[in-house]
């Protein structure tokens, strides 16, 4: 389970985030909505310990991620804005470099590995050295990289930014499969089908602050809209308005 309240983060004079506040729990795909530039990777980097906020406090799994960030990292697995494969690694190296970092056994590592090489669909480019490999290839090596210690909190910064259909069917499924086992998975998108389509509960980040968070049914009565894009909009103009 993730905790946020009130974190802030400037960059010089833009106040990047104000005061953003939610929870993602666990059992649950909760979604940051916003356009680009919204804030919402600045806010995704201090849930995950990457930057520290000024004000405000994470916490996940009841750690307090400032304090004990090495200790909250542990709880998560990031798929950060940037991919970052190591290109002359194969698929399931990219995998197994992270488990150890993580203090996995050889062992665990390769039971974990071939299972999410299956439930990911990567059969048939796991032994291949990722350089050359498709956005959706990488994509799926990179979100299996950063659960292979199967953490209970799963944090995806545009997860299916510039996939391929069966790609982002591929992704969905085993998110929905993530939220079955119990786990907390928060992402953050600008696109609405794609939140839509998984989210349980939509936070709608906008010039840094929230401006909205509730169910998609939530959001659409809440702005009188028959659609979450025309609900967005609502939002974010009433917000820009205000």
């Amino acid at each position: 389970m993730i905790e946020v309240n009130n974190i802030s983060k400037s960059f010089g004079e833009v106040k990047a985030v104000k005061d953003v506040s939610l929870t993602a729990p666990n059992g649950q795909i909760t979604a940051l909505l916003g356009a680009n530039g919204a804030g919402k990777t600045t806010s995704m980097r201090m849930i995950y310990a990457l930057i520290k906020p000024e004000t405000g406090v994470v916490t996940v799994d009841g750690i307090n991620s400032t304090e004990n960030p090495i200790a909250a990292r542990a709880t998560m697995g990031v798929l950060p804005d940037a991919r970052g494969l190591y290109k002359r690694l194969t698929a399931r190296e990219n995998m197994a470099y992270f488990g150890r970092l993580q203090g996995m056994s050889e062992a665990d590592i390769k039971t974990r590995s071939d299972e999410l090489v299956e439930r990911l669909g990567m059969e048939k480019f796991a032994d291949r050295q990722t350089d050359g490999f498709s956005q959706g290839q990488r994509v799926k090596v990179a979100i299996a990289r950063a659960i292979i210690h199967d953490p209970q909190n799963i944090l995806l910064d545009e997860p299916t930014n510039g996939l391929d259909v069966m790609s982002t069917r591929a992704i969905r499924a085993f998110l929905r499969e993530e939220k079955a086992r119990g786990k907390c998975v928060l992402f953050s998108s600008h696109v609405m089908q794609e939140v839509s389509a998984v989210c349980d509960v939509i936070t709608v980040v906008d010039a840094g602050r929230i401006v909205a968070s509730g169910t998609e049914a939530e959001l659409l009565e809440q702005t009188a809209q028959s659609n979450l894009e025309d609900a967005f909009v609502s939002l974010v103009t009433k917000g820009e308005l205000s």
